[in-house]
Protein backbone atom coordinates (compact mmCIF):
# COMPACT_ATOMS: atom_id res chain seq x y z
CA UNK A 1 0.00 0.00 0.00
CA UNK A 2 0.87 3.67 -0.41
CA UNK A 3 1.02 6.03 2.18
CA UNK A 4 1.32 9.79 2.29
CA UNK A 5 3.06 11.85 5.70
CA UNK A 6 1.45 15.07 5.68
CA UNK A 7 4.28 17.76 6.96
CA UNK A 8 3.53 20.81 8.17
CA UNK A 9 6.23 23.63 9.46
CA UNK A 10 6.58 22.55 13.39
CA UNK A 11 6.53 18.65 12.53
CA UNK A 12 8.74 16.81 14.60
CA UNK A 13 7.30 13.04 14.27
CA UNK A 14 7.06 12.68 10.39
CA UNK A 15 10.48 10.74 10.21
CA UNK A 16 9.04 8.14 13.35
CA UNK A 17 5.83 7.86 11.25
CA UNK A 18 7.65 7.37 8.03
CA UNK A 19 10.09 4.88 9.51
CA UNK A 20 7.22 2.70 11.32
CA UNK A 21 5.34 2.34 8.17
CA UNK A 22 7.81 2.38 5.47
CA UNK A 23 10.99 0.41 7.42
CA UNK A 24 9.03 -1.88 10.11
CA UNK A 25 5.89 -2.08 8.12
CA UNK A 26 7.29 -2.34 4.79
CA UNK A 27 4.65 -0.02 2.87
CA UNK A 28 5.47 2.58 0.02
CA UNK A 29 5.54 6.36 1.87
CA UNK A 30 5.89 9.75 0.16
CA UNK A 31 5.88 12.89 2.21
CA UNK A 32 3.29 15.36 1.34
CA UNK A 33 3.91 19.33 2.35
CA UNK A 34 1.71 21.73 3.51
CA UNK A 35 1.63 23.96 1.12
CA UNK A 36 1.06 21.14 -2.02
CA UNK A 37 -2.64 19.84 -3.25
CA UNK A 38 -1.49 16.31 -4.51
CA UNK A 39 -1.71 13.45 -2.26
CA UNK A 40 0.03 11.42 -5.44
CA UNK A 41 -2.73 8.48 -5.52
CA UNK A 42 -1.59 7.29 -1.93
CA UNK A 43 -3.95 4.77 -0.32
CA UNK A 44 -3.89 6.10 3.01
CA UNK A 45 -2.89 9.46 4.75
CA UNK A 46 -0.87 9.76 7.81
CA UNK A 47 -0.76 12.90 9.73
CA UNK A 48 1.91 13.03 12.19
CA UNK A 49 2.80 14.44 15.69
CA UNK A 50 3.98 17.67 16.51
CA UNK A 51 3.48 21.27 16.79
CA UNK A 52 2.25 22.74 13.53
CA UNK A 53 2.35 26.15 12.93
CA UNK A 54 4.27 26.33 16.29
CA UNK A 55 0.52 25.56 18.22
CA UNK A 56 -0.65 29.30 17.59
CA UNK A 57 -3.89 29.85 18.67
CA UNK A 58 -4.52 26.59 19.87
CA UNK A 59 -2.70 23.30 18.65
CA UNK A 60 -4.11 22.55 15.16
CA UNK A 61 -5.96 25.87 14.14
CA UNK A 62 -3.78 27.30 11.73
CA UNK A 63 -3.16 24.15 9.92
CA UNK A 64 -6.70 23.37 9.13
CA UNK A 65 -6.58 26.33 6.71
CA UNK A 66 -3.35 24.87 5.15
CA UNK A 67 -4.04 24.02 1.00
CA UNK A 68 -2.54 20.03 1.49
CA UNK A 69 -5.73 20.05 4.15
CA UNK A 70 -8.45 20.91 1.80
CA UNK A 71 -7.48 17.67 -0.29
CA UNK A 72 -7.09 15.83 3.08
CA UNK A 73 -10.77 16.57 3.88
CA UNK A 74 -12.06 15.66 0.21
CA UNK A 75 -10.06 12.28 0.45
CA UNK A 76 -11.82 11.81 3.32
CA UNK A 77 -15.47 12.50 2.51
CA UNK A 78 -14.82 9.94 -0.33
CA UNK A 79 -14.12 7.81 2.02
CA UNK A 80 -10.73 7.57 1.98
CA UNK A 81 -8.47 6.25 4.99
CA UNK A 82 -6.72 8.77 7.32
CA UNK A 83 -4.86 8.81 10.68
CA UNK A 84 -3.67 11.74 13.15
CA UNK A 85 -1.37 11.05 15.92
CA UNK A 86 -1.31 13.67 18.98
CA UNK A 87 -1.12 17.06 16.58
CA UNK A 88 -2.64 15.41 13.86
CA UNK A 89 -5.55 14.10 15.89
CA UNK A 90 -6.15 17.65 17.23
CA UNK A 91 -5.77 18.80 13.50
CA UNK A 92 -8.78 16.20 12.21
CA UNK A 93 -10.95 17.84 15.11
CA UNK A 94 -10.18 21.18 13.95
CA UNK A 95 -10.85 20.40 10.55
CA UNK A 96 -14.21 19.04 11.34
CA UNK A 97 -13.38 15.56 10.73
CA UNK A 98 -13.73 14.32 13.49
CA UNK A 99 -15.98 15.33 16.64
CA UNK A 100 -14.89 16.77 20.04
CA UNK A 101 -12.04 18.95 20.67
CA UNK A 102 -8.34 18.62 22.52
CA UNK A 103 -8.33 20.79 25.31
CA UNK A 104 -5.34 22.05 27.73
CA UNK A 105 -4.54 18.73 29.92
CA UNK A 106 -6.53 19.25 33.59
CA UNK A 107 -2.68 19.59 35.13
CA UNK A 108 -2.29 22.49 32.52
CA UNK A 109 1.11 21.09 32.17
CA UNK A 110 2.94 18.95 29.34
CA UNK A 111 2.86 15.48 29.81
CA UNK A 112 5.52 13.31 28.33
CA UNK A 113 5.44 9.64 29.17
CA UNK A 114 4.82 5.90 29.18
CA UNK A 115 0.87 5.07 29.54
CA UNK A 116 -1.39 2.07 29.27
CA UNK A 117 -4.08 2.00 26.70
CA UNK A 118 -6.99 -0.50 25.82
CA UNK A 119 -9.57 -1.01 22.64
CA UNK A 120 -12.78 0.17 23.05
CA UNK A 121 -14.27 -2.10 20.76
CA UNK A 122 -13.59 -4.03 17.86
CA UNK A 123 -15.27 -2.95 14.79
CA UNK A 124 -12.66 -0.40 13.04
CA UNK A 125 -9.41 -0.92 11.39
CA UNK A 126 -7.23 0.18 14.08
CA UNK A 127 -8.76 -2.16 16.39
CA UNK A 128 -10.13 -5.12 14.79
CA UNK A 129 -7.82 -7.99 15.86
CA UNK A 130 -6.51 -6.10 19.02
CA UNK A 131 -7.00 -8.39 22.38
CA UNK A 132 -9.14 -6.70 24.54
CA UNK A 133 -8.06 -8.21 27.54
CA UNK A 134 -4.70 -6.85 27.36
CA UNK A 135 -3.44 -3.12 27.59
CA UNK A 136 -1.13 -1.30 25.48
CA UNK A 137 1.92 0.75 26.70
CA UNK A 138 2.47 3.52 24.12
CA UNK A 139 3.90 6.73 24.98
CA UNK A 140 2.57 10.09 25.16
CA UNK A 141 3.97 13.73 24.65
CA UNK A 142 1.09 16.42 24.59
CA UNK A 143 -0.04 19.58 26.49
CA UNK A 144 -3.47 20.02 24.44
CA UNK A 145 -4.69 16.10 25.05
CA UNK A 146 -7.83 15.90 26.57
CA UNK A 147 -10.68 15.24 24.83
CA UNK A 148 -14.27 16.64 24.99
CA UNK A 149 -17.19 16.35 23.78
CA UNK A 150 -20.54 17.71 24.83
CA UNK A 151 -22.74 15.36 25.94
CA UNK A 152 -24.87 14.12 23.20
CA UNK A 153 -21.88 13.70 20.69
CA UNK A 154 -20.34 11.42 23.48
CA UNK A 155 -23.47 9.17 24.00
CA UNK A 156 -24.12 9.03 19.84
CA UNK A 157 -20.01 7.64 19.58
CA UNK A 158 -20.55 4.82 22.39
CA UNK A 159 -23.17 4.33 20.37
CA UNK A 160 -21.90 3.59 17.19
CA UNK A 161 -18.69 2.23 18.38
CA UNK A 162 -16.50 5.05 17.55
CA UNK A 163 -14.43 5.19 20.71
CA UNK A 164 -11.15 3.45 19.57
CA UNK A 165 -9.08 3.67 23.03
CA UNK A 166 -9.32 4.32 26.85
CA UNK A 167 -6.64 5.18 29.29
CA UNK A 168 -6.18 2.30 31.54
CA UNK A 169 -3.60 0.61 33.78
CA UNK A 170 -1.16 -2.48 33.21
CA UNK A 171 -4.08 -4.59 34.00
CA UNK A 172 -6.48 -2.93 31.38
CA UNK A 173 -8.67 -1.61 34.02
CA UNK A 174 -10.43 1.51 33.92
CA UNK A 175 -10.18 4.23 36.37
CA UNK A 176 -9.64 7.93 36.40
CA UNK A 177 -6.75 7.39 38.48
CA UNK A 178 -4.60 6.18 35.34
CA UNK A 179 -5.94 8.93 32.58
CA UNK A 180 -3.03 11.44 32.28
CA UNK A 181 -4.81 14.72 31.04
CA UNK A 182 -8.46 14.53 31.88
CA UNK A 183 -10.34 13.36 29.32
CA UNK A 184 -13.93 12.58 28.92
CA UNK A 185 -14.57 8.61 30.08
CA UNK A 186 -10.78 8.11 29.77
CA UNK A 187 -11.05 8.76 25.82
CA UNK A 188 -7.48 8.65 24.29
CA UNK A 189 -8.66 7.76 20.70
CA UNK A 190 -11.86 8.28 18.21
CA UNK A 191 -12.91 7.58 14.41
CA UNK A 192 -15.83 9.53 12.25
CA UNK A 193 -19.42 7.77 12.19
CA UNK A 194 -17.93 6.02 8.56
CA UNK A 195 -15.23 4.59 10.40
CA UNK A 196 -12.45 5.94 8.10
CA UNK A 197 -11.14 9.24 10.11
CA UNK A 198 -9.12 7.93 13.20
CA UNK A 199 -6.84 9.79 15.79
CA UNK A 200 -5.37 8.88 18.78
CA UNK A 201 -3.48 10.87 21.32
CA UNK A 202 -0.65 8.30 21.94
CA UNK A 203 1.92 7.63 19.44
CA UNK A 204 2.35 3.66 18.61
CA UNK A 205 5.07 5.18 15.85
CA UNK A 206 7.55 5.56 19.17
CA UNK A 207 6.76 2.02 20.43
CA UNK A 208 7.00 -0.04 17.51
CA UNK A 209 10.80 -0.95 17.18
CA UNK A 210 12.85 -3.54 19.26
CA UNK A 211 15.55 -0.44 19.56
CA UNK A 212 13.24 1.11 21.40
CA UNK A 213 12.68 -1.01 23.98
CA UNK A 214 8.77 -1.11 23.30
CA UNK A 215 7.39 -2.75 20.24
CA UNK A 216 3.43 -2.86 21.62
CA UNK A 217 2.46 -0.14 19.19
CA UNK A 218 3.54 -2.44 16.02
CA UNK A 219 0.20 -4.09 17.07
CA UNK A 220 -2.10 -1.26 15.91
CA UNK A 221 -0.37 -0.83 13.15
CA UNK A 222 0.03 -4.57 12.10
CA UNK A 223 -4.09 -4.93 12.44
CA UNK A 224 -4.15 -1.21 10.61
CA UNK A 225 -2.46 -2.61 7.46
CA UNK A 226 -4.30 -5.82 7.69
CA UNK A 227 -8.08 -4.60 8.31
CA UNK A 228 -6.86 -1.89 5.51
CA UNK A 229 -5.93 -3.98 2.87
CA UNK A 230 -9.50 -5.48 3.57
CA UNK A 231 -11.24 -2.55 3.21
CA UNK A 232 -9.52 -1.44 -0.36
CA UNK A 233 -9.92 -4.76 -1.83
CA UNK A 234 -13.57 -5.00 -0.43
CA UNK A 235 -14.28 -1.79 -2.37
Amino acid sequence: MKFGVVIFPGSNCDDDMVYAIEDIMGQEVVKLWHKETDLQNVEGILLPGGFSYGDYLRSGALARYSPIMQSVKAFAKKGGFVFGVCNGFQILCETGLLPGALLRNVNQKFICKNIFIKPDNHNTILTQGLDSDSALCIPIAHVEGRYYADGKTISDMRRNGQILFRYCDEYGQLSEDYNPNGSLENIAGICNEQKNVYGMMPHPERAADDELGNTDGMQIFEVMMKNLKKSLKNK
